[in-house]
């Protein structure tokens, strides 16, 4: 069995950026976001969302209004420490053996967990949430976990080892069996269909984690409530047994003034998704401000180059240095978002810089338009054959401040003489947009996942495709050497190869112009002073296990 220690030694050196950024990015009234004194059981805390979730299947639970709710209700094969990325044991009692070439994983399990029906977390079970997970169910309207690459079958060893089997080299695996995408669910729950895991079924999604959804009001509030014989957290974690808080409130406060304004108040303990404009009411009301690295794609621009207008690499390398991003950070933002250096955040495993790639350039942003034979029009938008230089952006609805991001850019394009259009609508129009490039040429968008893999679900075409690069009406691939470069990422067996497999990503990215990164996404919670404990997982999603209530 091949180790892989030099992986986890590269994720953890990785990681000392991220565990830096998130401690530079807290403040409070009391001078520290530490726990202060013992911590005590009970009490309701009351955590305010941005949007209300809209699934809690737990391969497509990545919008973080899910993800939330899948993290506290959920246990996982292994647990990956936030502060240093390193694999840790959890429901499995170590760290799984691996063959050679990453094509077989071997868990042993731990004894006595149970789901909240009283069902046992066992072998069989464990096999059935990856068999799903890794396949997906077409009949049922499940996804298969963009997570798990490679994915043939699981083995039922014995009552408490599991083997995993792939068809080719899945190095990304032991990672995924971390990640809320992988949370194990009761038997009874894996047999529903997608529909039964959406609003208004939220209590029927079973979990063996500390916390159990009690009380749903649908699109407006969730109550997740403890597990009085909850004993099995991650070995590593201080905290053992039952979870310090009786229960947690969900409230939907979508419009940021009511959200900042009840936190300030007092009518709530925690609020996501605090405004860039909106932190310091937050700390100058005496509150804990906690900006979590999300370690994985960055926020940026996609350029959908199968389009005609962006087919022409001068045109896309215009955009590029038509954007002040620099600008638009520092009159939109704050410190917690760093200027992006290449397509993935420092602190993702893989990173490599990409500077060069992303200057700001007008007069050289003009010179390439007329190289491109794009020529200014009466209105100062550049036409070419008849057709006006125009483009349709999609609002990010999850990301922070999309809107005024894209009209930032709007207003800066426009002085090289691009027109850019901003498509309106919810989220799941923009959803459905963003699958269209004649609706959509230019997708705003970020993913956060802390492992090598994260490049390959942003950009593969069986993954996000943000690119659109898989034409998955023929199957063609616009650029099938970009496919090729991400299919290694997520099959080489070793980190080193991986590193480098990642890192030629980025550079094609870059070279060819394909995305612009603009900043490094936190997730940023405003905290009152008496919430202790507070923590994150790896890509800053709450984990409420630990956090109690000084009061």
């Amino acid at each position: 069995m091949r180790t892989s220690r030099l992986r986890r030694a590269l994720l953890a050196s990785a990681a000392v950026a991220s565990s830096v950024a998130l401690l530079a990015g807290c403040s409070s009234g009391s001078g520290s976001s530490q726990p202060v004194g013992d911590p005590k059981t009970g009490g309701t805390l009351t955590y305010l969302e941005a949007q209300t979730f809209n699934g809690l299947y737990p391969p497509a639970a990545g919008l973080y209004p899910n993800g939330g709710i899948v993290n506290n209700i959920t246990d996982r094969l292994l647990y990956q420490d936030p502060q240093t990325l390193e694999l840790k044991p959890w429901i499995a009692t170590s760290l799984p053996q691996v063959n050679a070439d990453a094509t077989e994983y071997t868990f042993t399990l731990r004894d006595g967990v149970t789901y909240s029906d009283g069902t046992p977390l066992d072998a069989a079970n464990v096999v059935k949430n990856f068999d799903l997970f890794g396949k997906g169910d077409k009949g049922r309207k499940l996804t298969a976990s963009e997570q798990i690459n490679n994915y043939d079958h699981g083995e039922v060893v014995d009552a408490h080892t599991v083997k995993f089997h792939f068809k080719a080299p899945a190095p990304g695996f032991e990672q995924a069996t971390s990640t809320l995408n992988a949370g194990l669910l009761a038997n009874a729950t894996l047999d529903k269909g997608s529909e039964d895991f959406g609003p208004g079924h939220a209590t029927g999604v079973i979990g063996s984690g500390p916390f159990v959804v009690s009380d749903e009001q649908v699109g407006t509030q969730l109550t997740l409530k403890a597990r009085d014989d909850y004993n099995w957290a991650p070995p590593s974690a201080s905290h053992q047994g039952r979870a310090y808080l009786d229960q947690i409130k969900f409230v939907l406060a979508g419009e940021d003034s009511v959200r900042i304004g009840s936190l300030v108040a007092g009518q709530a303990d925690v609020a996501r998704q605090i405004a860039a404009p909106d932190e310091a009411q937050v700390t100058g009301a005496g509150l804990q401000l906690v900006a979590a690295a999300t370690n994985g794609v960055n926020n940026g621009l996609n350029f959908r180059f199968r389009d005609p207008r962006l087919s022409d690499i001068r045109v896309r390398q215009a955009i590029i240095a038509g954007v002040d991003r620099q600008n638009i950070i520092d009159s939109l933002f704050t410190d917690s978002y760093p200027l992006a250096t290449s397509s993935l955040a420092k602190n993702a495993a893989g990173y490599k810089d990409q500077s060069s790639h992303y200057v700001y350039d007008q007069d050289k942003a003009k010179q390439l338009l007329d190289e491109a034979g794009w020529t200014p029009g009466a209105d100062g938008i550049r036409t070419k054959d008849g057709q006006r230089l125009s483009l349709t952006f999609n609002e990010a609805v999850p990301q922070p401040r999309s809107k005024e991001v894209v009209t930032k850019i709007q207003e800066q394009l426009k002085q090289i003489g691009i027109e850019v259009n901003l498509y309106q609508g919810d989220y799941a129009a923009q959803t459905a947009a963003s699958l269209d490039q004649d609706t959509v040429q230019v997708y705003h968008s970020m993913v956060g996942r802390a492992d090598y893999d994260v490049i390959k679900s942003q950009f593969a075409g069986e993954n996000r495709n943000t690119l659109l690069n898989l034409n998955k009406s023929d199957g063609s691939y616009g650029d099938a050497h970009l496919e090729q470069l991400l299919q290694d990422v997520a099959s080489k067996p070793t980190a080193p190869e991986r590193q480098a497999a990642s890192q030629a990503v980025q550079d094609y990215l870059s070279e060819q112009a394909y995305v612009l990164p603009i900043f490094e996404e936190p997730q940023v919670f405003g905290l009152q002073s008496y919430v202790q404990g507070f923590k994150t997982e790896a890509v800053g999603r709450p984990d409420f296990y630990s956090t109690w209530l000084n009061k």
